[in-house]
């Protein structure tokens, strides 16, 4: 039953254990809040300005990603998305994946795709392509807020290759290869 409950629930609890040893009366009690586990966000970041603190804090990572411009030198974090993630985008994941200079993922917008697509896949993202209008649709509506600064390309890719199909490598390397910056 402890471990459903919060962490700052189980301090306040062992505080009130600790004061009823110690025989003081309830009305002694100085509730000693955490703001960062009692509050809402609104609160919190209210009560942050109130102590110059930086909230919600940001490791170094997360500050390189969102402050370092795209750079030649600069390795480019490559999403496919497909419907179900079985085919057309893991082929362009493999594809991509060998070459110098790229990282890619790829991910699905069915909820019964092998990988499907999150928040986080979206954030890590430098250039987003999608296989067909749907699939930029569906995206604009489930993440509309964090695609406003993130270009997403239409492949115009049909669902009618298998994986790793050669007709469907040609395709990729040739629509791909032309939206990529040089």
């Amino acid at each position: 039953m402890n471990e459903l409950r919060s962490r700052a629930w189980r301090r306040s609890k062992t505080r009130v254990k600790a004061k009823r040893k110690t025989g003081e009366k309830k009305s002694q009690w100085i509730s000693e809040k955490n703001w960062k586990l009692m509050y809402t966000r609104g609160e919190k970041l209210r009560r942050a300005k109130q102590l110059s603190v930086e909230y919600p804090k940001r490791t170094f990572r997360q500050a390189l990603d969102n402050e370092l411009p795209l750079k030649a030198g600069h390795m480019k974090k490559l999403l496919f998305v497909c419907s179900r993630n079985q085919w057309r985008s893991p082929t362009a994941e493999h594809l991509w994946r060998q070459r110098p200079g790229f990282s890619a993922r790829s991910a699905g917008t069915s909820p019964n795709a092998r990988k499907t697509l999150s928040a986080a896949d979206i954030q890590w993202a430098d250039l987003i392509f999608v296989m067909e209008k749907k699939h930029r649709n569906r995206l604009v509506a489930d993440f509309g807020r964090l695609l406003q600064h993130k270009p997403v390309h239409v492949l115009d890719i049909p669902d009618e290759y298998k994986f790793m199909d050669p007709d469907l490598i040609d395709e990729l390397e040739v629509r791909v290869g032309a939206l990529l910056p040089e």
